[in-house]
């Protein structure tokens, strides 16, 4: 049984990754930050694991700190590396979401290559390939964010920097890389701590907006990110390749008619907002201000990739979202 690290399991994403995982008879050995969190971990996955499922285990292991990660890797075959900051907003100060970031990849991958662990699957973002100078274009793995662009977003930058380091670190020691790049991800959290992945959707469901910014964005399920990390370890031959994770591109305005027509009495926007009213707007809201570059532009990726090579078959975008809405209606996170 091959025993798998997989760092930051307390995530959105990481969850779902490390049921997979389990369930294919992976043992899971994940980190954490503070390990009075592993219960909560054990708690989410619980309820979905098979009689086959490989066993879990946890260790304290921090992105920022060189301490525990030799013992972290003693024994493991191969690595899963989740964990990143993802902030509601965009910090005043860059580097808060950079440094960690890149040092923190940095960190692990070195760490690996030390253990001797060669077999690496990343969890990266569309904000790294998605190119700002190629606005309403159709992007793909050979596309990188500019991070040199005045209007690239901190956690952009720092998406795109911490994968550039990831592969000049595979190349140099000669881990087996792949990376797993996720557009928005919706779909259902498998407990009540899922950070601030949601938001969006939760947001919209709560009507804090009269209107929808007239702009769009890649999405995908967090059920098929969970899938294509799995796919990632089990084909050898995606060693070396970026992978996009989307089902397809949402406006926002589609998004707010999906679940308007899902939940009629609630108070939900269905119309789009003139460029200078959210631009107003953003002058108050740090959340609408990181949207500005993309206003009147539809980011779309292509997943060809995905399907030839992974065969996967993805969730469609509607769905993604209707599952997340189901779940946070259900789970009383969303209040009449």
């Amino acid at each position: 049984m091959e025993l798998v690290l997989l760092t930051g399991v307390s995530g959105f994403i990481a969850k779902h990754v490390a049921l997979k995982l389990l369930n294919a008879g992976h043992a899971v050995r994940g980190t954490l930050r503070r390990l009075d969190r592993a219960d909560e971990v054990r708690a989410a996955l619980a309820p979905y694991l098979t009689e086959q499922a490989g066993e879990l285990s946890f260790v304290q292991a921090d992105l920022e700190s060189d301490a525990g990660w030799a013992d972290a890797f003693r024994g493991v075959t191969a690595l899963v590396h989740t964990a990143s900051p993802f902030p509601g907003a965009q910090p005043k100060d860059p580097a808060q979401v950079i440094r960690p970031a890149v040092e923190g990849t940095e960190r692990v991958l070195k760490a690996a290559a030390a253990a001797g662990v060669g077999r690496v699957v990343l969890t990266s973002s569309t904000v790294a390939v998605l190119n700002e100078a190629k606005p309403d274009t159709l992007q793909d793995e050979a596309d990188w964010c500019d991070v040199h662009l005045p209007t690239t977003t901190p956690y952009a930058k720092s998406k795109t920097l911490a994968e550039r380091a990831a592969w000049e670190i595979a190349k140099a020691r000669g881990l087996k890389l792949t990376t797993i790049n996720p557009g928005l991800v919706f779909g259902p959290p498998l407990d009540e701590h899922y950070g601030t992945s949601l938001s969006v959707v939760e947001r919209i469901l709560k009507g804090r907006d009269p209107m929808m910014p007239p702009t769009g964005l890649p999405v995908v399920d967090v059920r098929d990110v969970a899938e294509m990390h799995l796919r990632a370890l089990q084909k050898p031959d995606t060693a070396g390749r970026r992978y996009l994770a989307a089902s397809g591109t949402m406006a926002y305005v589609d998004m707010g008619r999906t679940l308007k027509a899902a939940y009629p009495t609630r108070r939900i926007p269905t119309r789009e907002a003139p460029q200078i009213l959210v631009r107003a707007l953003a002058l108050f809201d740090p959340a609408i201000r990181t949207i500005l570059p993309k206003l009147g532009h539809l980011e779309r990726v292509s997943n060809a990739r995905a399907v030839k090579e992974m065969g996967m078959e993805f969730i469609a975008p509607k769905a993604a979202l209707l599952a997340s809405a189901d779940w946070l209606v259900k789970h009383g996170r969303i209040w009449a």
